[in-house]
Order: structure tokens, then C-alpha cells, then sequence
């Protein structure tokens, strides 16, 4: 049981850390998006739209990975215990 207890903790630790993550990205985004623009746009040759899209696919897409792989499992080993 003792491992359960473990993984239980780790699942909801590493939930807490990823969505801090997600919201330090967004903001970072937020204040200093033109910044990170311009480099990303020189470095990838991609135009701001394109850019934009891209960075919300990835916040889309790593907020779906935080809950399907910390958040539901940890929900589902609290319903559990």
C-alpha cells in the first residue's frame, strides 16, 4: 500500500508542477510575446499568425497531456483509496 501511497503523491506533485508550467508559459507569453516572437520568427522563419498558432497548439496541447496523464490518474487513485 505503501507504493500506492507514493505514486499517488508523485501523480499529484507532478500535476501541481506541470500546470504551474502551463500558466508561467502563459504569462511569460503574455507579457513578453513579441519578444519571444521575434526570436522565434528569425529563428524558424515563421510569421507572427503562425507563430500564435503554434504557440497555442502547444499550450492546448500540453494542457490535454497534464490531464490524461497526472490529473486523471491521480483523480482516479484518491476515488480509489
Amino acid at each position: 500500500m505503501e507504493n500506492f501511497e507514493t505514486l499517488r503523491a508523485v501523480l499529484g506533485w507532478s500535476t501541481v508542477l506541470n500546470l504551474g508550467l502551463l500558466i508561467f508559459a502563459a504569462i511569460v507569453l503574455m507579457f513578453a510575446g513579441d519578444k519571444i516572437k521575434e526570436v522565434h520568427s528569425r529563428l524558424y522563419g515563421l510569421s507572427s499568425v503562425d507563430l500564435d498558432r503554434a504557440y497555442f497548439q502547444y499550450m492546448a496541447n500540453y494542457k490535454i497531456m497534464i490531464f490524461v496523464f497526472n490529473l486523471a490518474p491521480y483523480l482516479a487513485m484518491r476515488i480509489v483509496a
